[in-house]
């Protein structure tokens, strides 16, 4: 017999798909706030010192994008999957509309390259950082407007009523199908049953193109329900939170690259870079090299708004050195906090493969095999991964609340409780990993402290935001 539970989410599982119209009508909602907070403040003049939330229209889109929107939204992917792509995502709605009416071209093989999750993050991570995208509307509606922009000409270029810009390109979607590998909710196929269909069902479209017979997890699945009940073979059911990053995702090269540079480096040398000390200190000295060299033009600040920030008008301007400074504590970034995990998983699968028993390579990429454990053991770091760019994002929550006259003292507790628990979950997934490989109890342990002395570059990093810096 069915439990009750079971039974009421798969209910809501036909919910969604019965009523798609309803749900598409909340989207276009969504959308029209969308287009008006992203273009309206561009218009407008630049906010005084007094503008606040409730006084200013700039202000208000600062605080529902930076404060509200993408912190919440990351933090929604482990909770609910992506039911925010599936549900509320203007951008993938408008890219699906637009594959509505389009060429229907089929997706080039240049589209389909593994590596786009992490070079699109990666690029729009820094770019945002080099225009000031949490702090001016024109640099949000580059960056967010132009994400938008090319979704709805991918969607009319390729496919019919599918979210291709979903799918390969967009800059978010490889940190989301991480993180939505925790969620404790999914769409379970039951493949007997579709093999044996009680009844002819028509044929739906999934959106995101996902293979629905052969879905085993949440990373993909944008949880619209439209597959709901199909064939009956598929329903919403809840799950363990960790069964996916154990039991299906066995993780490649390039997730291996977001997660590790990505996640645990790149981003959070975007993060860090205005409050590091350090990165004074670089610039310093560079500047000083070059005035004694004669060297001028890197100090000029003439850089359009679009390329490195540029408001004159309040006092904010960057110079060809402040750009370069920033990219390369970045870059230090990612090499100084990912390259010590990334060892660390490497020791970590050495310490789990007895010398008799080396790696088995992969005929279509010999690398692969000889790096799947770390590969695997990467994706146990997903929670500490993912945390840390929560953290970073809600700091700009905070500053705002600040700014509005609210005290934020709960906060120093609050961030070391999310990175404690984020990081204490991690190690357990990497110490469950490692009882899937060997029983032997010092392998284990010396894989597991492998691991743990590779994170702590990474929080140490947060620490010194936190309380140092």
């Amino acid at each position: 017999m069915t439990p009750r539970w079971q039974s009421g989410l798969a209910s809501f599982g036909d919910f969604l798909r019965d009523h798609a119209p309803l749900l598409r009508g909340l989207q276009w909602v969504i959308v029209a706030f969308y287009l008006v907070l992203l273009i309206v403040p561009a218009v407008l003049p630049l906010p005084d010192r007094t503008a606040s939330v409730l006084n200013n229209l700039t202000v208000f889109a600062q605080f529902a994008f930076w404060g509200i929107w993408w912190p919440f939204v990351l933090l929604s992917m482990p909770l609910f999957g992506r039911a925010w792509c599936g549900w509320f995502c203007p951008e993938g709605m408008l890219s699906e509309w637009a594959s509505e009416w389009g060429q229907s071209k089929a997706i080039p093989k240049w589209m389909r390259w593994g590596g786009w999750p992490f070079v699109a993050f990666s690029l729009t991570t820094i770019y945002g950082q080099l225009v000031s995208v949490y702090q001016y509307p024109w640099a949000v509606l580059a960056v967010l407007g132009g994400s938008t922009a090319a979704a709805m000409l991918v969607g009319w270029r390729y496919g019919r009523s599918k979210r291709v810009w979903c799918k390969y390109l967009c800059p978010v979607n490889g940190v989301f199908g991480l993180l939505a590998k925790l969620a404790p909710w999914h769409y379970q196929v039951d493949e007997e049953a579709w093999r044996h269909p009680q009844r002819r069902t028509r044929a739906i479209n999934c959106a995101p193109l996902v293979p629905l017979r052969h879905m085993q997890g949440a990373s993909d699945c944008h949880m619209c329900g439209r597959c709901s009940d199909y064939r009956g073979a598929i329903r919403l059911t809840l799950r363990s939170p960790e069964s996916e990053v154990l039991r299906i995702a066995s993780g490649d090269a390039w997730q291996t690259a977001l997660i590790v540079f990505g996640l645990m480096g790149l981003a959070v040398g975007a993060f860090l870079w205005s409050a590091s000390p350090w990165f004074v200190q670089l610039k310093q000295a560079e500047a000083a090299w070059l005035i004694d060299h004669d060297i001028y033009w890197p100090l000029a600040q003439n850089a359009p708004w679009f390329v490195l920030t540029h408001y004159p008008e309040v006092n904010d301007s960057f110079s060809w050195l402040d750009g370069g400074v920033v990219l390369t504590f970045i870059a230090a970034a990612a090499l100084c906090l990912g390259g010590p995990v990334l060892l660390g998983l490497w020791v970590a699968d050495r310490c789990l493969v007895p010398a008799s028993a080396p790696h088995v390579k992969s005929a279509g990429n010999p690398l692969q095999g000889v790096f799947s454990g770390v590969h695997k053991l990467a994706q146990g770091l997903i929670p500490a991964a993912g945390a840390g760019v929560f953290l970073g994002l809600s700091a700009t929550t905070l500053t705002l609340l600040r700014h509005e006259g609210m005290s934020t003292a709960w906060a120093p507790a609050a961030r070391f409780a999310l990175l404690g628990l984020a990081m204490l979950w991690s190690l357990r997934l990497v110490w469950r990993m490692t009882g899937l490989r060997t029983n032997a109890l010092p392998r284990r342990v010396l894989a597991l402290l492998a691991v743990a002395l590779g994170t702590a570059p990474f929080c140490a990093a947060w620490v010194l935001f936190f309380v140092v810096w």
